[in-house]
């Protein structure tokens, strides 16, 4: 958001995620349960449980965590549905926001979600109203090392079919399709590159600036939200 650059909220969000480690655990598992029950346990023919679990352990959420909510998807605790809902609406400003949720209650879910809109300056929206103004798409950041060759960075990402590299002092911002992702990441992988965030985002077109004062109060509906545990992702499109 206005003042911070994208590498600062990375970091900010890691420090944020380690406090709140058992929510985060909470979350991770849901998501690799249903990830689990749609497409089944074998991660090479399951590209959305490789992609659950491989976030869940950049959060590092325990391996044996990770082996409970598989089971739980494919043995006895496989009678659960959650479905994934999406609610669009504007933050502070006008920002643009779309909340991803996992949940067996919608009835429990949308008042939850509206609440954290209204009480912090925003407001929930029909479908569609800003969803077109974001694109889903894989993201990688690469942080800056002594050790970090651009030009290997660079051909492996492109070898691969990344869309977009961008180059800063602080590291490397790789824009790929969805369908690419797991190509580019393994690339790089190859090359011993490690990565500070690697995930399929929603990215948005066009951003938003805040004052001072409207980013306090668009962090606390930030806060409300994460802290419903059907809540799996946000996205909103505030400058950073």
């Amino acid at each position: 958001m206005a003042g911070h650059s994208k590498w600062k909220n990375i970091q900010n969000r890691k420090g944020a995620q380690d406090a709140k480690r058992g929510k985060i655990f909470q979350k991770m598992s849901k998501e690799i349960y249903v990830a689990a029950k749609s497409g089944g346990p074998d991660v090479e023919s399951n590209a959305a449980l490789r992609l659950a679990i491989e976030k869940s352990k950049s959060v590092n959420v325990p391996n044996d965590v990770i082996k409970r909510a598989i089971d739980k998807a494919t043995g006895t605790g496989a009678d659960e549905n959650y479905e994934e809902v999406i609610y669009e609406g504007y933050g502070p400003g006008g920002v643009a926001v779309l909340v991803y949720c996992l949940t067996e209650n919608r009835n429990r879910t949308a008042p939850n979600v509206r609440v954290a809109f209204n009480k912090n300056g925003g407001s929930l929206g029909e479908s569609g109203s800003v969803g077109y103004m974001f694109d889903r798409k894989g993201r990688l950041f690469i942080e800056r090392t002594e050790s970090t060759d651009e030009d290997i960075v660079m051909m492996a990402a492109l070898e691969a079919g990344a869309d977009d590299i961008e180059s800063t002092e602080e590291g490397f911002e790789i824009v790929t399709q969805p369908s690419d992702f797991l190509a580019v990441k393994e690339s790089l992988e190859a090359e011993g590159v490690e990565f500070i965030s690697a995930e399929i985002e929603m990215i948005p077109s066009m951003y938003t600036e805040l004052s001072a004062e409207q980013e306090e109060q668009f962090e606390k509906m930030l806060e409300a939200l994460e802290d419903d545990d059907d809540v799996q992702d946000i996205y909103h499109n505030a400058a950073e």
